[in-house]
């Protein structure tokens, strides 16, 4: 009895040790090493709290089926903005105080420092991501500049590639047709405005290249395949800058959305995850963030702070999305437009796509 007693003991503290950190999910590869580089390790370093990074194609997912069988094994998950304000509608997520967010340098609260609606009532703003558009600067020596461009075949003929979806085209449609970003949910949101959208997708039908996963963006681009193509900012960044892809980004008409960081309710370390994620999202940590991955950090004050990539040479700034000469005429993704309209929309494009 005592030695089983004893081997239960041993157990419990083993486990207790394993489990005793900060378990961060987030979406692998060179982007969760840039969060282990950026946030984990000095996060541990500071405060002597372990943290560690495990990697999913699909954190929402597993956060709700964990939160549903009450057998939560992370603390802190990374997930897309529309699914943290979904999580937090379905009770999936704690609630975060943000007096928790340090403040800016010069003593700026966070709720003032963050970019607008980064913050949410259960999830912080960690990086701004967008979709842009490339072109080949071989090709097009002199090449497109605005959004309007990417709908010009007479001023730039050859094919162009967007993702096979509803979302980002009808915005680029609509931008291009001279709607101001700031009007372009409010225009998109009647059907006159769908169909001014699918008009100024039908005159381009015809040199359309429709892509699935983000990958294919600056493939097509690198095999020739197409002359410009819609897609994320970073994956041309890449190409140009690992690969020396000859490849040019234009940022008028960026579409951008954020990414969060998220706690789950019955998160294991609760007040460890708050700690974390505090640190994680102050100025330094984002900026520091941003220098490893050419992503925005969703700060204001972590902007100035940024300017070379990891490699040391390459100025960073120009290829952020939160760079102000980026978003002189850049959209804001609305989650709550696609939350209203998405299957009804997804309906109208995939008819006009089976279209002649």
């Amino acid at each position: 009895m005592n030695k089983y007693l004893l081997t239960t003991t041993m157990i419990l503290a083993l486990t207790t040790t394993a489990r005793a950190e900060v378990v961060v999910m987030s979406w692998g590869g060179d982007y969760g090493a840039g969060q282990v580089a950026a946030y984990n390790n000095p996060f541990t370093e500071q405060t002597g709290i372990k943290s560690s990074m495990v990697d999913s194609d699909n954190p929402t997912a597993l956060v709700k089926s964990m939160v549903e069988a009450k057998n939560v094994t992370v603390d802190v998950v990374e997930v897309e903005y529309p699914d943290a304000l979904r999580g937090c509608d379905e009770g999936l997520l704690e609630q975060i105080d943000p007096s928790i967010l340090p403040a800016a340098a010069d003593g700026t609260r966070a709720e003032n420092d963050f970019l607008k609606g980064s913050i949410t009532e259960c999830g912080v703003g960690t990086v701004v991501y967008s979709s842009v558009f490339a072109y080949d600067n071989k090709k097009l020596a002199q090449g497109p500049t605005t959004i309007a461009d990417f709908f010009d075949t007479k001023k730039f003929p050859g094919k162009r590639a967007l993702r096979k979806q509803p979302k980002f085209a009808l915005e680029m449609a609509l931008m291009a047709d001279g709607v101001a970003a700031a009007d372009v949910y409010k225009v998109l949101g009647t059907p006159q405005g769908v169909d001014r959208a699918f008009a100024k997708l039908n005159s381009v039908k015809d040199q359309l290249v429709w892509y699935g996963a983000n990958a294919e963006a600056a493939r097509l681009l690198a095999d020739g395949e197409v002359v410009m193509s819609s897609g994320p900012a970073n994956r041309f960044f890449n190409a140009a800058v690992a690969e020396g892809k000859p490849f040019t980004t234009v940022w008028d008409g960026q579409i951008y959305d954020f990414a969060m960081f998220v706690i789950p309710k019955g998160a294991p370390h609760l007040e460890d995850a708050k700690k974390y994620l505090a640190f994680a999202t102050d100025t330094k940590q984002l900026a520091k963030m941003a220098t490893e991955l050419p992503f925005g950090p969703a700060r204001k004050s972590s902007i100035p702070l940024v300017h070379f990539f990891k490699d040391g040479k390459t100025d960073i700034r120009p290829h952020m999305p939160t760079n102000p000469d980026n978003l002189k005429n850049a959209l804001s993704v609305s989650s709550e437009f696609w939350s209203d309209h998405e299957a009804e929309l997804t309906e109208r494009f995939n008819t006009w796509l089976a279209s002649n």
